[in-house]
């Protein structure tokens, strides 16, 4: 059953991000219409929903991949917008696609990519990438050629090259499909890690194990609207902001 929308001003001035009257249309087609979402800091939060009904491109709006018609958006509580994406928002925000892009180099170099991107001097560049590789458990992999990779192994790069970067919100597209079980468990084992170190993430997926994570919110998109799911209870300040539809 979805729970009742609510509005909470405190958790709204505590939001990370609070995105209102967010709609998108292909021609005729309305996808979707979501009145109000506000983004808790550091929590996690899986998107579920049928296929088609616009998951991917929901996380590919807040990564500024693609326009969208939104009345205002405030970031960390000051104003912001989503198209065209402005700095403070590529500096905070990474999306992981669900079969990653590698470079055609090593391992270590697609991690450190985005950080000599940045200009980052070289010494903090290598202190960072090498903590990633370890925290991904791919250190035996520095060298590796990514397509040599196999496919969680190939995820757990392309988190550890987004966990560099710092994200303060970092968007999953199915990170754990196609994997098997150990491969699987491994992804999974690492998203609560990004959480308390104070990362939000939004995580499009079906996987039951992601949907069960301890504090981990629920929302469904369903019929161009977005709900909160009843599952594993969230505090009350928990701060997802709904609106539109009201029912339960």
């Amino acid at each position: 059953m979805s729970q009742p929308a609510f509005k909470d001003p405190m958790a709204q001035e505590e939001a990370l991000l609070v995105v209102n009257r967010l709609r998108k249309a292909f021609g005729q087609r309305l996808m979707f219409d979501i009145e109000d979402w506000c983004i808790e800091a550091g929590r996690a939060y899986v998107l579920t929903g049928a296929n088609g009904v616009g998951k991917t491109t929901l996380l590919r709006i807040l990564a500024g991949l693609e326009s969208a018609d939104v009345s205002d958006i405030t970031f960390l509580g000051r104003p912001a917008r989503l198209h065209p994406y402005p700095p403070e928002l590529r500096q905070a925000v990474v999306y992981v696609h669900q079969h990653p892009v590698m470079f055609s180099t090593s391992v270590e170099k697609n991690i450190a990519y985005g950080l000599e991107a940045r200009g980052l001097p070289k010494q903090e560049i290598a202190g960072r990438v090498g903590a990633a590789l370890e925290w991904a458990g791919v250190t035996h992999l520095t060298d590796a050629r990514p397509q040599n990779l196999s496919g969680g192994e190939k995820q757990r790069v392309a988190l550890a090259r987004a966990k560099v970067l710092e994200p303060t919100l970092l968007l999953l597209d199915e990170p754990t499909a196609n994997l098997d079980g150990a491969s699987r468990e491994q992804v999974i084992a690492l998203i609560p890690e990004l959480v308390e170190a104070g990362t939000s993430v939004i995580m499009a997926c079906h996987d039951r194990d992601l949907i069960a994570l301890p504090g981990t919110l629920r929302l469904k998109l369903q019929d161009g609207q977005l709900h909160l799911r009843a599952g594993r209870r969230a505090p009350p300040t928990a701060s997802l902001l709904l609106g539109g539809d009201r029912r339960t």
